[in-house]
């Protein structure tokens, strides 16, 4: 096993120059506040070794699922909703890692036992300013947040594990190169990946624990990311990775810190829950500890080791500060941060230097909002501007105009809905007999707006606002279904692995069915209402499909795409996208939000 390692050097930060030809209310996650015993926090005990207070509060700063959006997002993306005294709900801007910086030292001042950890999914479907260059400004950015230790996420395996250790490790990049005349540094923090291994030697392909130690201080760090990496993540990217239970291997870690002397453990756990409510602050502990959340996290937080103290999670973008209880019956503190850096949790572990654990009657944990009206970070606009400067050539150019917002949300979305009706256009090009497109929701990761985001003007569509939309670089691929395979398809939206949360797939113009949401598990589909440019689906029949190269390979855990013949594999999917808008739209003539009405959905 890795031996327990010192808190990291900090690298001294490079002035990287430029290549002239580049192209507030604490949420219930508190616990009761006394102490153990008839001690208090800084009590005098004269215990030998130099400190006089038994107790020791660490403050642990936590945030999850950046995905790279290092500027402050925009629309839905860029808020969050807070909860009013009076029972109502307003919105405030959010996020962007100027001020996440500023919010976090602000927060440190006065700390002087602070740690600053994250949940995983830091990178990956990152915008056009990290994305175009495979990430290297966010871990530059994190870098510069003074980031500790994280998880993997999911998305860090978006480019496969050789890409990732690249990220940890340093190194231009073996086929883009160098953007800057500075060799990228990697990470100056750890990436924890506990629970994936290579297959060939069984064994994590990244450190699966760290210890942060101050002053006789300790408190052990495990990472895992979902075991179900391979459903959401395309097959390329976890080729030769086997991925454990997560409770199982936090328990196999537990054991292990605590045989080497560590008592205090914190998971970061890259797998969430969903809270009754969306606002931030929400009390998801008011109606008794746990019960304001659901999810996979649940069952996870219920079943991993009463040695594990706290759990830091992320993966469903939501935000909470509960309490879960442990296998022993006693509440335990289980965060999340929502998501592209719109909120930060600060949770207070109050260290027993006698026993070397952490009073977990005394956790304290409350999210709080990233908030625009502070002072920007100085070197956090400074790397914008690098990058920003580096991209502009590409992410400036415009690819189409829209007459008002295209949303992502929704059962079915306009923006989903366009994305199905380019991938259609472009496998027609490819096939004239193309009959229909799917897109996975999940790879929808925001929707265009009409108002300028700079200077491009207003229903301007930037190249840069696509690769915002779609950022996975997969390619659109044709296959042959049966009438009776693609029914199947339909049904496994709400059905097996997607029962509890279904992944309702974007449909072309064309294609309509009736979702009901009253019944369960594949009934939800009305098999005959499903039609094809309104003639019913005949199940005999033979149908040209058009999905991305995630779903073609069964991804969203709707295995019969995977099953499909006759296999073509196309182009890149956001230049279809990009081909989509130019060809249907011009300044004077910009193209319209689908009405997202091609699912009926029953309530």
């Amino acid at each position: 096993m890795p031996a327990i390692s010192q808190p990291h050097q900090r690298r001294r930060r490079r002035t990287y120059r430029l290549v002239a030809a580049a192209a507030g209310l604490a949420t219930a996650g508190a616990l009761a506040a006394a102490l153990p015993g008839s001690a208090s926090a800084g009590e005098s005990k004269g215990k030998p070794g130099g400190h006089t207070s038994r107790y020791q509060d660490v403050q642990l700063l936590s945030f999850n699922d950046l995905h790279g959006n290092l500027e402050a997002p925009s629309g839905s993306s860029g808020r969050v909703t807070e909860l009013q005294a009076d029972g109502t709900t307003k919105t405030i801007d959010a996020g962007g890692v100027e001020y996440l910086a500023t919010h976090l030292r602000e927060a440190r001042k006065g700390n002087a036992y602070s740690i600053t950890a994250a949940g995983g999914d830091m990178v990956g479907a990152s915008p056009l300013i990290s994305g175009l260059f495979h990430d290297e400004p966010t871990i530059e950015a994190l870098n510069g947040l003074d980031l500790d230790v994280t998880s993997v996420g999911n998305h860090e395996f978006d480019e496969g594990a050789v890409e990732l250790a690249r990220l940890q490790k340093g190194g231009c990049h073996p086929t883009a190169g160098c953007y800057t005349d500075e060799e990228f540094e990697g990470a100056n923090f750890p990436y924890l990946a506990a629970n994936v291994l290579n297959e060939k030697t069984g064994k994590p392909i990244l450190k699966p624990y760290w210890v942060w130690k101050k002053n006789g201080v300790k408190v052990g760090f495990i990472g895992v990311t979902l075991e179900d990496t391979p459903g959401v993540v395309s097959a390329e990217g976890v080729k030769g990775l086997k991925f454990k239970d997560e409770v199982e291997t936090i328990n196999k870690y537990a054991k292990e810190l605590q045989r080497q002397g560590v008592k205090s453990i914190v998971a970061l756990i890259h797998e969430g829950g969903a809270p009754a409510s969306s606002a931030y602050n929400y009390d998801c502990d008011a109606p008794g500890a746990g019960d304001g959340i659901s999810g996979p996290i649940v069952d996870i937080a219920e079943n991993i080791t009463p040695q594990v103290d706290a759990l830091v999670t992320g993966h469903t973008h939501a935000a909470y500060a509960c309490t879960i209880n442990d296998p022993a019956g006693n509440p335990r503190t289980v965060t999340s941060a929502a998501s592209f850096g719109r909120l930060y949790t600060d949770t207070t572990l109050t260290y027993d230097r006698w026993t070397g654990d952490i009073a977990r009657t005394s956790v304290a944990s409350a999210n709080h909002v990233v908030t625009r009206t502070v002072d920007k970070a100085a070197d956090m606009t400074a790397l914008i501007s690098k990058w920003n400067t580096l991209a502009a050539p590409i992410g400036n150019r415009a690819i189409g105009y829209i007459s008002a917002d295209i949303p992502s949300t929704g059962t079915e979305s306009p923006m989903g809905d366009l994305i199905a009706d380019a991938q259609l256009a472009y496998g027609k090009e490819l096939d004239p007999e193309t009959d229909l497109a799917l897109m996975n929701p999940g790879g929808v990761r925001a929707g265009l707006t009409y108002a300028a985001k700079g200077t491009e003007g207003d229903g301007v569509v930037t190249y840069a606002e696509g690769f915002t939309v779609q950022p996975f670089s997969n390619t659109v691929n044709l296959q042959d279904f049966t009438g009776a395979q693609l029914i199947q398809v339909l049904q496994e939206q709400v059905s097996g692995t997607n029962a509890a949360s279904p992944k309702i797939l974007q449909p072309s113009s064309g294609l309509t069915y009736t979702l009901d949401l009253t019944k369960a598990g594949a009934e939800r589909i009305v098999v005959d209402s499903i039609q094809l440019n309104g003639a019913a689906i005949d199940p005999a029949a033979t149908y040209r499909v058009a999905t991305n190269s995630f779903l073609a390979g069964g991804g969203d855990g709707i295995t019969t795409l995977g099953q499909g013949t006759n296999d073509l594999v196309g182009g890149d999917d956001l230049a279809a996208l990009q081909q989509y808008l130019t060809a249907n739209s011009t300044a004077t003539s910009p193209i319209a939000p689908p009405a997202a009405n091609r699912i009926t959905v029953v309530q």
